[in-house]
């Protein structure tokens, strides 16, 4: 049976970005996201906004940039696909689930002028692969390619971003 995970998102960081390691030495960056679903309110006729949060997570290079350019506050997009994780609470033994977005690729939509959270960086429309993130994911069971991204994108050297 053909099934297809594909998630896009735009929304604002409702934490600092987390970056971690693992044993492997593969970046980790967790990450939560708002991201309003606007309606209007039948009984008054006024649009509302009705936040969602939403968990999620980023591996490799990807992980690094994301943790190197964003912060509370600050808007992104991403792409990605849905993963559920299933755990036993530790304290109380019962079954858990929940589900994430595993983020392929990103992209800033705000200006340099308006990166807000107290961050200095940003730009407007640059594209992920502009920064070697558009390659495949890089989660622990699979490998990472040092090249700088698959899909026959370039390696920006970090003197070449304009920020």
């Amino acid at each position: 049976m053909p099934s297809f995970n594909k998630v896009i998102l735009m929304g604002n960081f409702t934490r600092d970005p987390e970056l971690r390691f693992l044993p492997n030495n593969t970046a980790v960056c967790d990450m939560g996201l708002a991201v309003n679903d606007r309606f209007q309110n039948k009984a008054t006729g006024q649009w509302e906004d009705r936040p969602n949060f939403v968990d999620c997570t980023a591996f490799g290079r990807t992980a690094e940039n994301i943790s190197k350019f964003f912060a509370k506050g600050r808007p992104i997009f991403i792409e990605g696909k849905l993963r559920f994780e299933q755990w036993e609470d530790r304290t109380s033994g019962q079954k858990r689930s929940k589900l994430k977005v595993v983020v392929d690729t990103w992209q800033f939509v705000d200006s340099k002028d308006s990166a807000g959270a107290g961050s200095n960086e940003g730009g407007s429309g640059h594209s992920s692969s502009g920064y070697g993130n558009r390659q495949q994911n890089d989660e622990p069971s699979g490998s990472w390619d040092d090249s700088g991204g698959g899909g026959g994108h370039e390696a920006v050297d970090e003197e070449d971003i304009p920020f």
